[in-house]
């Protein structure tokens, strides 16, 4: 269903490197998110007030704190794709990272919020009432979630958003506490042990760890992780394929944010019988085809493997005139 809905509202949508589509992607994905939630608020909320069940509407209101992370969806799409400014030369994409960060936090609070009322039921157990409409509600609840995680899993895969990866888990974890209440709620009705309150509490802390994760991958990314092993063996191997590279070292590879990376490297260039503007348009070839291929900006430095020939000479004077 979600790829149809992409198909029919997202432009270009293959083109999923172009950053407008990526912003589509994204604002996509936390309007859905404001439309579920809403949705999940009111009926919640008629259908509370109709049974008098308290319970029901807090859930209602629940949904509609969950808003919060489509909105930030929505404006780390939109702030994420800024072009760069004098401030920001390098671009606004990291504010996705951040975006990431934030909903962290919330997943983090939910946690809390959870295992604080667990605790509470455990120490103060009360009698579990079962209701085959707040059950009903509940399993149309977690239908809506699952989709929710879907869809957001969907799109982070492949537009490779953080952003949507951390609110597939925010909508797992709502799906794992409200499968924990039916579960409390069913069993609570054949024993007198707090099956909800332990339930609530081991789900509190699994939503407590998806939250320090998102938090620590958020912070390594906007701090700068060492690049990934693979994107150097494929930097390196299409360096090599010139033959006058002899070697390669001090590659340096900066991320501002998902599908903006920069890299720089030294080539050690052999200078027997070169012409510098030779030279200079293999290397220039060469950078072109890393950025085609692997979508990287990168600058070569050319560093001259000196030999006693005039050629190597010549080529010597001249990059140290172009490079002083």
């Amino acid at each position: 269903m979600i790829e149809f809905i992409i198909r029919k509202l997202v432009n270009d949508y293959q083109n999923v490197t172009n950053q407008n589509v990526r912003e589509a992607y994204g604002v996509l994905s936390g309007v859905l998110g404001i439309i579920c939630n809403l949705l999940l608020f009111f009926i919640k909320l008629s259908i509370g007030i109709i049974i008098n069940s308290i319970a029901v509407i807090s859930d209602a209101f629940n949904n509609l704190s969950d808003l919060g992370s489509s909105v930030i969806n929505i404006f780390g799409a939109k702030i994420s794709n800024r072009p760069p400014d004098e401030n920001h030369p390098y671009g606004h994409g990291r504010f996705e990272y951040i975006a990431s960060l934030i909903i962290s936090f919330i997943i983090f609070g939910v946690g809390l919020q959870l295992l604080k009322i667990s605790f509470d039921k455990i120490t103060n157990p009360e009698p579990v009432t079962y209701s085959p409409i707040l059950i009903a509600i509940l399993f149309i609840s977690i239908s809506i979630k699952l989709w929710m995680y879907s869809y957001n899993m969907y799109i982070g895969n492949t537009i490779n958003s953080s952003i949507n990866r951390a609110t597939a888990s925010d909508s797992l974890n709502d799906m794992l506490a409200t499968g924990g209440v039916i579960a409390g709620t069913i069993l609570g009705q054949f024993v007198s042990f707090p099956v909800d309150g332990v339930l609530g509490l081991i789900i509190s802390i699994l939503i407590i760890y998806t939250g320090f994760s998102i938090a620590r991958d958020s912070i390594n990314l906007i701090l700068g992780p060492a690049p990934d092993p693979k994107l150097v063996r494929n930097i390196n191997s299409i360096m090599l394929q010139c033959k006058r590279i002899e070697g390669t070292h001090g590659l340096l590879v900066h991320e501002y944010g998902p599908g903006k990376i920069m890299a720089s490297i030294h080539a050690d260039v052999s200078c027997e019988g070169a012409d510098p503007i030779d030279i200079s348009t293999e290397i220039d070839e060469i950078q072109q085809k890393i950025e085609e291929k692997l979508g990287i900006d990168i600058l070569i430095h050319v560093d001259v493997v000196p030999d006693v020939h005039s050629g190597g000479k010549k080529m010597e004077r001249y990059y140290k005139k172009s490079n002083p």
